[in-house]
């Protein structure tokens, strides 16, 4: 023996409840032969009565009865995960995981403090991985990307600016080896640079077109800041994040620069929980931007 469809028993219960067709009918907003047809096939599948006709209505048996409390049970149990539903669209809470490069992370610090301020109720994750974090499979809510525009189906693709890097030394580099009167003077420096299998940001591609000497190569961004730092050589950062203890040699140039992408699934893109993220993010990384007048339209 099996159950029936949810509807089928949620009208049995409005029947209890009523005692009439026309009753559940209202109740349930369907036409009253709806009302019959399912009180019919539930006790057809069932092989029991679950109501005595009678000129005044329908009253349950002792089986009505019972699936009454079973059902009436389901009920609440369905309203409760209607609501969470609900929140879980609507409501600015639970989980967030943003996925973005190692670079960013210390510029999204300030969105994600003003955002935990005004949405207590929400649980941050901020992700950083060499492999691109699928939105479309909920592995994460939103993205933050750098490079050219990511091009992945069923994306909205929002344009952040440009994140400027400037050229930066240690001054126990520039004591030993001298400051750079500008780009025409780097010929005898030393750099430190992305590790030569993951070279994708421009400056770094400039670097290397370049052909200037590197010091030391590292994946991480941590590691390359703090070579610049200990003056091994001359590194890349952005103005916003670049230690005060460093002398900015070269300022940014434009084709150091690394455009920005604001990238969410558009199933959830109009979420409460999305949007008010994306707008914490929005105001507080493209004050740090270059304008970004070159690019394609910013959003699909």
């Amino acid at each position: 023996m099996s159950l029936a469809p949810w509807d089928e028993l949620r009208t049995a219960l409005h029947v209890a409840r009523a005692g009439t067709v026309s009753g559940a009918a209202n109740a349930l907003r369907v036409h009253h032969a709806t009302v019959i047809r399912h009180i019919d096939a539930l006790e057809d599948r069932l092989g029991v009565k679950l109501f005595q006709r009678h000129a005044k209505g329908y009253s349950p048996t002792e089986a009505g009865q019972a699936l009454a409390e079973v059902a009436g049970g389901a009920e609440q149990n369905f309203d409760a995960l209607a609501a969470r539903l609900h929140g879980l669209q609507d409501g600015i809470g639970g989980d967030l995981v943003i996925t973005t490069v190692p670079e960013l992370c210390r510029l999204l610090m300030p969105a994600i403090q003003a955002l935990m301020a005004e949405h207590p109720a929400l649980s941050p994750c901020l992700r950083t991985e060499e492999r691109v974090l699928q939105l479309e499979y909920g592995e994460a809510h939103l993205a933050i990307r750098a490079g050219p525009r990511p091009q992945e189906p069923d994306n909205v693709v929002q344009s952040l600016g440009e994140l400027p890097f400037g050229l930066y030394g240690a001054q126990s580099y520039l004591d030993r080896h001298g400051t750079p009167a500008g780009l025409d003077d780097l010929g005898a420096h030393m750099f430190i640079a992305a590790d030569a299998v993951n070279v994708r940001a421009p400056f770094d591609i400039w670097l290397r077109q370049a052909g200037y000497k590197v010091a030391l190569r590292s994946n991480s961004t941590t590691v390359r800041e703090d070579a610049t730092c200990s003056g091994m050589g001359l590194g890349f950062l952005t103005p916003a994040l670049a230690p005060k203890e460093l002398v900015q040699v070269v300022e940014p140039q434009s084709e150091w620069a690394a455009p920005i992408w604001l990238v969410t699934h558009v199933d959830l893109h109009r979420s409460a929980k999305v949007q008010a993220a994306t707008a914490a993010i929005k105001q507080v990384l493209t004050a740090g931007m270059m304008p970004a007048a070159t690019l394609p339209p910013g959003q699909i």
